[in-house]
């Protein structure tokens, strides 16, 4: 990946989000690092391979059901940032939070999520909370991290007290600023998720990373907002929050946490014979946005006054786009703005 742009003013946010038991199931966290090296090269390609979008065809998803984490995971966030305008980013985590905002909403987007159970019956939970939130600066792990490093930056804010360990319900999210550069990130990743190893953190932890793409590739991690160029004839999206690297960065986290509740340690819910390498609920549908999607096209989607488009209402007004995911029950792409 290129230098960091705004080495000399980061900090790294740690949050924790808390998934709430639902009444019919628990939530399983924790998606394969499919990106670092020969064998994590695949989980982290998230919306960089929106560029080579293909109409979805229905998997067997033969792997599941499987036992997912044997507790209610809550996922915790690490989120790596580079210099941000003050109240200019919006709050990324808005996407599974409470209250309810009207239809077409984020909760109901993860209801397809939750549709999806482990071999007991019990499904992924319908809610999910922020449990906790850090944000170190300074990066101690430098500013250019690669995937092990990112479990360091994880590790670090456990052994600090910033963020608490939780085996039973716990998911830590890790979102890189516009100025740190992550191992394969604009190249072969966009985020990942994986669980974290005992030997390097303490603990096995489902985790996930999302890199901010704003400055270093938008036109890879940030579509629809930025078009690469081979994509003759498509123009660029105006982005809900009016931020094209965080406004991406909302589809890939929702893509990760997607998957790291149906997949947590890469035996569960995917398509494929190669575990280290599956085809999982959102890889599916990168690209797919509203009913018709496919190919390149994002599909149907709203437009609010300002001419920005968006598919989903978050908590306090807010508004995102973020790509569907495959429904076990359609076995289709799916979300709440389908026309269908």
């Amino acid at each position: 990946p290129p230098p960091p742009s705004h080495s000399s003013s980061c900090c790294i946010t740690f949050s924790s989000w808390r998934q709430n038991q639902s009444s019919n199931g628990r939530f399983a966290g924790g998606k394969d690092e499919i990106g670092a090296g020969s064998r994590l090269r695949r989980a982290a390609v998230v919306v960089q391979a929106l560029r080579r979008v293909v109409r979805p065809r229905a998997p067997a998803l033969p792997h599941g059901p499987r036992p997912l984490l044997p507790h209610q995971p809550l996922p915790h966030l690490v989120r790596p940032l580079a210099r941000r305008p003050p109240g200019h980013t919006p709050r990324l985590l808005a996407l599974a939070l409470r209250p309810l905002p009207p239809p077409p909403s984020a909760a109901q987007w993860w209801s397809t999520v939750a549709l999806y159970s482990d071999q007991t019956g019990a499904n992924v939970s319908r809610r999910v909370s922020v449990a906790a939130e850090a944000h170190l600066r300074g990066l101690p792990r430098g500013a250019s991290l690669t995937r092990l490093g990112v479990q360091l930056v994880i590790a670090d804010a456990l052994a600090s007290g910033s963020l608490p360990v939780d085996h039973g319900r716990g998911a830590y999210l890790v979102l890189t600023a516009p100025g740190v550069a992550v191992q394969d990130f604009c190249r072969a990743a966009c985020g990942f998720h994986y669980f974290t190893f005992p030997s390097l953190v303490g603990h096995t932890l489902p985790y996930a990373w999302v890199g901010h793409s704003g400055v270093q590739c938008p036109d890879v991690c940030a579509y629809p907002f930025a078009v690469p160029t081979y994509m003759t004839g498509v123009g660029a999206m105006r982005p809900p929050n009016g931020d094209v690297g965080v406004d991406g960065m909302v589809s890939v986290l929702a893509h990760e946490l997607a998957e790291l509740s149906t997949n947590p340690l890469v035996n569960a819910w995917y398509a494929g014979e190669d575990p280290t390498a599956p085809t999982e609920i959102a890889d599916l549908c990168e690209g797919v946005y509203g009913t018709g999607g496919g190919g390149g096209y994002t599909g149907q989607v709203s437009k609010d006054e300002l001419g920005r488009s968006y598919n989903l209402n978050g908590r306090n007004g807010r508004k995102f786009l973020v790509q569907w995911v495959w429904s076990p029950i359609v076995k289709a792409c799916r979300g709440p703005n389908a026309m269908d």
